[in-house]
């Protein structure tokens, strides 16, 4: 559970309980709090429109800035390493490399590495793009397709979100190894089922190009827009271009692989491993760099440092501010016409403090109604009916409203209500009895 989360679920739960309070202790006034509201609907409409529309702003921009600081916080156990070329981007390393670290070739993985990386704690990725067009001109965001070439095998035990993904699948990828898995926005876009086929002009490996058929729908969100090939199948279009080249190698042939990624179990696994690859003398002919796989995502979100940075520190207060003046200026019109209201209060013995609870609770009722709509609206809407927040960056092309925001909502609108009616209830608590009969008469 994020920071975020446990402060906000802190405020909600310090709200309840007030709420809980005033409704044991004085139920009169509770029912007197929550009858006010409607006593000038289209205001408390109104009020309560803005506040949706502010907090499922914020929703938004949390989820993706929340599923970042999450994606590059350094772990304690089961930590991911990614390791690339060292001295070049994009990393590009021979196939062979990823020999050297392969738990299921014994014969051919570093000896110091097994006693650290386990069967089912290594995968590689290489990256295969291209269109279905192969005019240049005709080539559009619909037809470009970005896939990971890899061991189908690998996807279950490390593939994020995939883990539940049917082994199935795994099993006719094996037997079929045209057949790639895709998102379904992708299929979409491509405006293809499964079981079709379609050929591939690549972009990034040119002259190989492959015919693929469209397997099972890759689930969730966060594959939306990508692909999963048989890695098989992509280095046997290698040996094809040899075959039709005369015995020519492609350009890339050797440097095909871009990433190595590795699983271990603690910190102290870490710095070991990381050692072991950068110092072997097995690559000194193209060095390796490794690193934990939440420092890569860090290092690949530089370039998108600044606009984080604002979103997170910039517009979000900007956005809570807002809400608040538009609470405290609602609140206090409303206690500008009942003046008389509250004069009648006191004089039928009501205390100020009692006139004070009164209207924060109104305020703190409406924000947080409104707060926790919003974001179960945006759960069900963003979720359910787009497929997440498109917000394409690193490897991640939309972002799910997480089950937290609930508790988001409702502690932005209610703590917002709070601090926006602090000045219009001590307004109403000051209220002096003379004064506005005085001017009644």
């Amino acid at each position: 559970m994020s920071l975020l989360t446990i402060i906000t679920l802190a405020i909600s739960i310090a709200v309840l309980v007030a709420a809980a309070v005033v409704l044991v202790l004085n139920p009169r006034l509770f029912l007197l709090i929550y009858r006010n509201l409607g006593r000038n609907f289209l205001r408390t409409s109104l009020t309560s429109v803005a506040i949706v529309v502010l907090v499922i702003m914020v929703t938004m921009i949390w989820t993706v800035v929340s599923f970042l600081d999450a994606s590059t916080a350094e772990q304690s156990q089961n930590i991911k390493l990614i390791v690339t070329e060292r001295w070049q981007l994009p990393s590009q390393m021979p196939s062979s490399h990823a020999d050297y670290m392969d738990p299921e070739k014994p014969n051919a993985i570093l000896p110091e590495l097994k006693p650290y990386v386990g069967k089912d704690d290594f995968m590689t990725w290489s990256f295969y793009g291209g269109s279905t067009e192969k005019d240049p001109s005709k080539r559009t965001r619909d037809n470009l397709v970005f896939m990971f070439a890899m061991n189908p095998e690998h996807i279950r035990p490390m593939m994020d979100d995939l883990q539940d993904l049917d082994p199935k699948i795994i099993e006719q990828m094996q037997k079929d190894e045209s057949l790639v898995l895709l998102g379904k926005e992708r299929l979409e876009m491509m405006n293809m089922k499964v079981g079709d086929k379609f050929t591939l002009v690549s972009m990034n490996y040119k002259g190989i190009d492959l015919k693929f058929t469209v397997g099972p729908v890759l689930p969730g969100n966060r594959y939306n827009l990508m692909g999963i090939m048989n890695a098989n199948y992509f280095n046997r279009g290698f040996d094809t271009y040899r075959t039709e080249n005369k015995n020519q190698p492609h350009p890339l042939e050797n440097r095909r692989l871009n990433l190595i990624w590795l699983r271990v179990r603690d910190k102290d696994a870490v710095a070991k491993v990381g050692g072991i690859i950068e110092n072997s003398p097995t690559f000194s002919d193209r060095p390796l760099k490794c690193e934990t796989a939440s420092s890569g995502i860090a290092a690949f979100l530089d370039a998108y440092r600044d606009l984080l940075f604002g979103m997170k520190w910039l517009l979000v207060p900007a956005i809570l501010i807002s809400m608040t003046l538009v609470i405290s200026n609602a609140i206090a019109i409303t206690v500008r016409e009942r003046r008389t209201e509250m004069a009648v209060l006191k004089v039928l013995g009501f205390r100020p403090l009692q006139i004070l609870v009164m209207v924060l609770g109104e305020a703190v009722l409406v924000g947080g109604l409104s707060g926790f709509i919003a974001t179960l609206g945006s759960i069900a809407i963003i979720n359910w009916v787009f497929g997440g927040i498109p917000f394409p960056i690193a490897f991640f092309p939309a972002f799910t409203v997480p089950l937290d925001a609930l508790a988001w909502g409702f502690a932005i609108g209610a703590g917002t209500g709070l601090l926006g009616s602090c000045l219009p209830a001590w307004t109403a608590r000051s209220v002096k009895v003379s004064e506005v009969f005085a001017k009644v008469a």
